[in-house]
C-alpha cells in the first residue's frame, strides 16, 4: 500500500465501523461511465457533506491491492450488475489536494509536489515501467499502461482546494487545470490508461466565460445535482432509520438539519450535523466557523447590489429570486448579488429551488450561522432586531402585551428598508425575525392552515419544550382587537386541537394613520 497509489481499504473500513448509512449506490453510477467517452465524475457538495466519505468508498471499492467484499457484500451495490466486475480490479490513485497544500513550503510548487510525489510510488511499484526522469504523472501512467497493461482509477478529494487557497494566482490554478486535462482529456491512449476518475470539492469546475475548465466531465453541482441527489447528504428515510434506531425526535431533527431540496428530491439533510446530533443527543448548530464562514461574514459586509435586503428578506422566512448563470465557479470574480448568492448556495448556507429560481435559507442550523454573521458584521435594524429577540418571546410567554408593543416599537425604529412595513405580509417577514431565538423552541410556520383559514404565524414547540403554542395573526391598521377575533371565528386553533398544552392568542396591530406608527398588542390565554 501506497500513499498515493493503491491506499488499501482501511478508511472505508473505520466509516462502516461508525453508524455508516449506506451510499454505495454512487458505486453503481461511477461503474456505468468505466470506460465510456465521458468518464470523469466531479460532484460538488458543501463541508461536512460526506466528500471525503464517497471519495474513500470509491477508493476501497477499485483497489485491486485488496479484498473489499467483506465491506460491500451486505450494501446496496452488491446488488448490481457490475458488483463483481469491478470491484478490486483497478489501481487506485487518491488525491488529496489539502495533504498536498500542506506538504509544501511554498504553494507554487504544489503542482510539482503531487506529480513527484505520485510518479515516485509508481515507480517503485513497476519497475522498468517509468522512465528516469519523468516529471508528467500523464506520460507515467501512459509508460505503465502500454508496458504492464494496469488500467487506473483517479479519485481527487478536495480538487478545488487550489482555487480556493490560491485566489489571485491564476498561473498556478492554469498549471493545475493542464496537469488535470493531461489525465482526463487525452487521446485514445490516455483513455485507456485511465479507465474513470471521480472528482470531488466544494466549488463546481471552473468556468471562462460559459466553457466548463474541464469539458468532457460530467458534473453534479448543489444547483443541479440530478440523479445523484440522493448521495448530495441524508435522504428524510435515512434520517428517520437514525432517529428510530437512536431514540432522536425526528421533527426536531428535520427543522435543524433538513432543507436542501432539489427537483428529483425534496428533502437532503447535512450529514455531520445528523450525525453529530445523535452522537451528542443535543440539537443545536454544528456548522463550525471555516474560511467558508469568513466569506459569508465578509460578502455580509460588502452588501453589494442589495445583497443586504435579500438576506434580511430570507431571515424573514421569504425566497429570493435569483439567476446562477453569471456565477464563474471561483470566490473572486463576483460582479452581482446573483453570483454571491450562487456561491452561498455551493457554501451550503443556501438552498436552491430550480423550478422557482430561487434562495433560501435551508435550516435552523443555518440560519444561526447568518444570524451569528449578521451580528458580527452590526448590520443596523437587524442586529437590533435580533438582540430583542429573547425580551419579545419572554414577554409574550408572559402575556406582557404592553411589553411586546415596546420591543416591537424599538425594533422598528431602528430597522432597515426591508423591516418596514407596507402590508401583512412584510409585517408578517418583520415579526418573523423580531421572534428569531423563538426557533430554538418552536417549529415556526407561516401561513399555518387552521380551522376555516390560515393563521399568520404559528408557533408550535418541539416535542420536550415546556412553552405554551402561540397562534400569531398580524393586522395593518386596522386593530389587534380585531386580530384576536378573527383568529377565534376562523377556529385557527383547530390545527392544535390534539396539542394538550397551554394556547396562546397573539394579535398584533400596526397603525400607519397619522402619522402615529404605533404597535399594539393584544395576549388571551386559551385552553
Amino acid at each position: 500500500m501506497g500513499a498515493y497509489l493503491n491506499c488499501g481499504n482501511d478508511a472505508f473500513r473505520m466509516i462502516r465501523n461508525d453508524n455508516y448509512v449506506d451510499k454505495t449506490g454512487l458505486i453503481g453510477y461511477v461503474n456505468n461511465t468505466i470506460d465510456k467517452p465521458r468518464n470523469l465524475i466531479c460532484v460538488s457538495r458543501p463541508r461536512r457533506f460526506g466528500k471525503s466519505y464517497a471519495a474513500m468508498m470509491l477508493s476501497a471499492y477499485y483497489d485491486r491491492s485488496c479484498d473489499s467484499h467483506s465491506l460491500f457484500d451486505d450494501l446496496e451495490i452488491s446488488r448490481e450488475q457490475s458488483y463483481e466486475e469491478y470491484i478490486n480490479r483497478f489501481d487506485v490513485i487518491y488525491l488529496d489536494i489539502t495533504l498536498f497544500l500542506t506538504l509544501t513550503e511554498r504553494m507554487e510548487d504544489v503542482i510539482s509536489c503531487i506529480q513527484q510525489s505520485v510518479i515516485g510510488e509508481l515507480t517503485e511499484a513497476f519497475p522498468g515501467c517509468v522512465k528516469e526522469g519523468t516529471v508528467s504523472l500523464p506520460a507515467a501512467l501512459l509508460s505503465i499502461n502500454q508496458k504492464a497493461g494496469n488500467r487506473f482509477i483517479i479519485i481527487v478529494d478536495e480538487w478545488d482546494a487550489l482555487f480556493r487557497e490560491a485566489k489571485q494566482k491564476e498561473y498556478l490554478q492554469g498549471e493545475y487545470l493542464r496537469l488535470l486535462r493531461g489525465l482526463f482529456k487525452g487521446g485514445p491512449a490516455m483513455k485507456k490508461a485511465v479507465a474513470g476518475a471521480y472528482m470531488t470539492g466544494i466549488l463546481p469546475i471552473k468556468k471562462y466565460g460559459t466553457e466548463s475548465a474541464l469539458t468532457d466531465s460530467r458534473e453534479f453541482t448543489m444547483t443541479d445535482p440530478d440523479m445523484l441527489a440522493p448521495y448530495v447528504g441524508f435522504t428524510e428515510s435515512e434520517v428517520h432509520a437514525l432517529c428510530e434506531k437512536h431514540g432522536m425526535d425526528f421533527d426536531e431533527m428535520k427543522q435543524w438539519y433538513d432543507g436542501y431540496s432539489f427537483s428529483v428530491l425534496q428533502s437532503v439533510y447535512s450529514p455531520n450535523s445528523v450525525m453529530t446530533a445523535i452522537e451528542r443527543r443535543v440539537f443545536r448548530s454544528y456548522w463550525k466557523k471555516t474560511e467558508t464562514y469568513e466569506s459569508l461574514k465578509n460578502y455580509i459586509t460588502a452588501n453589494r447590489d442589495g445583497l443586504k435586503d435579500a438576506i434580511v428578506s430570507m431571515l424573514g422566512g421569504i425566497r429570493v429570486q435569483i439567476d446562477t448563470g453569471t456565477f464563474q465557479n471561483d470566490m473572486i470574480s463576483m460582479k452581482s448579488r446573483d453570483d454571491i448568492l450562487t456561491l452561498l448556495i455551493h457554501l451550503g448556507y443556501l438552498s436552491y429551488d430550480e423550478q422557482e429560481s430561487a434562495v433560501r435559507i435551508p435550516n435552523l442550523e443555518i440560519a444561526d450561522a447568518f444570524r451569528t454573521a449578521v451580528k458580527e458584521t452590526g448590520w443596523a435594524g437587524v442586529s437590533e432586531a435580533l438582540a430583542e429577540s429573547d425580551k419579545l418571546l419572554k414577554s409574550t410567554i408572559a402575556g406582557d402585551s404592553d411589553a411586546v408593543a415596546d420591543v416591537l416599537e424599538n425594533i422598528h425604529s431602528a430597522s432597515c428598508s426591508v423591516l418596514e412595513y407596507n402590508d401583512e405580509n412584510s409585517l408578517s417577514c418583520a415579526l418573523t425575525i423580531a421572534y428569531y431565538t423563538a426557533q430554538n423552541y418552536y417549529n415556526i410556520v407561516r401561513e399555518f392552515p387552521a380551522g376555516k383559514g390560515f393563521a399568520d404565524l404559528a408557533f408550535i414547540p418541539y416535542k420536550n419544550v415546556d412553552k405554551p403554542a402561540m397562534i400569531v395573526e398580524l393586522k395593518y391598521d386596522k386593530s389587534a382587537d380585531a386580530a384576536i377575533r378573527q383568529i377565534k371565528e376562523k377556529r385557527y386553533d383547530g390545527a392544535l386541537r390534539n396539542y394538550g398544552g397551554e394556547l396562546l392568542l397573539v394579535g398584533i396591530n400596526y397603525n400607519s394613520k397619522n402619522g402615529s406608527k404605533k404597535h399594539e398588542c393584544v395576549i388571551e390565554r386559551y385552553q
